[in-house]
């Protein structure tokens, strides 16, 4: 990983020295989604005056299991106590073996089983963005996977979330069947065929953003009855209603880097003879994008999917950049 620089104004002192930490709010409880979502919907505006607590990012992991790049994740933490968050939602049989001693540990919600394409992939986002609502100091919200893996050091990430003037979701108009032909005509009137967005899954929210999604009940309703089978909610319901509702709060990118160049339903996997210099320095500086008015060389601060076997050349790549 490298460490760039940043337009933000957020100075060093507040990455490197952060206030104690509050010990963290139990994570595990008895309420119903419906119940956690009308509570998070209910506390969420009271964010934490600003310069009261240290804002932080809440990292959302939605896993099938174990997170096979836990190494790299606490090397990325590590000295960045009281500025993250992190929340984890795996399948409801993974029993976790976290030590004390791991940002990992008591970082698990309770969680529902999980079908690639269903709402209930859906179900379980909301879930972890509810969730984390529920901490008035998380002030950003990324959503990864177990195949994630951070490409900056922590700082920089820090500067260029909190820095932001907006979200990071990506949401565009497909033409073909895998896009407008997922549209049902049934949607309306609430959701014309004019309204319909695909888009990465793989969001970065702002607080206020990420509490309007967790306050839908409309359009969720409509999602979950007519876009199903081959319509694959999770690309669609968040990318749809951001477009509609609040197009003007998102960059419209993801932060997270995936190579979509193969045909097929899943993204190409990147194995251990895959990670080079060259593919990792491409992934950091290969793209040109905005953010706030200024054209930078940084659009990606996370990249799937790798598979458990890229850990070895991935952890070298990170000390050789500390």
């Amino acid at each position: 990983m490298y460490h760039v620089s940043s337009s933000s104004s957020l100075p060093l002192q507040e990455l490197t020295s952060p206030p104690r930490p509050r010990p963290p709010p139990c994570l595990l409880h008895n309420m119903s989604d419906e119940e956690l979502l009308a509570k998070a919907t209910n506390s969420a505006g009271e964010a934490s005056p600003q310069g009261e607590q240290t804002p932080k990012l809440a990292f959302l992991f939605l896993t099938h299991g174990p997170l096979p790049f836990s190494p790299l994740w606490e090397t990325f933490f590590r000295g960045s106590t009281g500025l993250y968050s992190i929340y984890v939602h795996p399948h409801p049989s993974h029993l976790d073996s976290w030590p004390q001693i791991s940002p990992f540990y008591g970082t698990r919600i309770p969680s529902k089983v999980v079908h690639w394409g269903s709402s209930t992939m859906v179900d379980a986002e909301r879930r972890l963005l509810a969730s984390a609502l529920l901490d008035p100091s998380n002030r950003r919200f990324v959503l990864l996977s177990e195949s994630c893996v951070p490409l900056f050091d922590f700082a920089t990430t820090y500067r260029y979330l909190m820095g932001s003037s907006r979200s990071f979701l990506s949401s565009y108009d497909d033409p073909r069947s895998a896009g407008r032909g997922r549209y049902n005509p049934r949607m309306q009137p609430a959701i014309n065929a004019t309204h319909w967005r695909k888009g990465s899954q793989w969001f970065e929210l702002d607080r206020d953003l990420a509490l309007r999604i967790v306050s839908d009940r409309k359009y969720y309703r409509v999602f979950e009855e007519h876009c199903r089978r081959r319509c694959y909610m999770d690309e669609h319901y968040i990318p749809t209603m951001v477009n509609m509702l609040w197009a003007e709060r998102s960059w419209n990118r993801s932060v997270t880097w995936v190579d979509w160049s193969r045909s097929g339903a899943h993204p190409r996997r990147f194995g251990r003879a895959d990670v080079t210099d060259g593919l990792l320095n491409r992934i950091k500086h290969g793209s040109r994008c905005v953010r706030d008015g200024n054209v930078t060389s940084v659009c990606y601060l996370f990249a799937r999917k790798f598979s458990p076997d890229a850990l070895e050349p991935l952890l070298k790549a990170q000390n050789s950049s500390m």
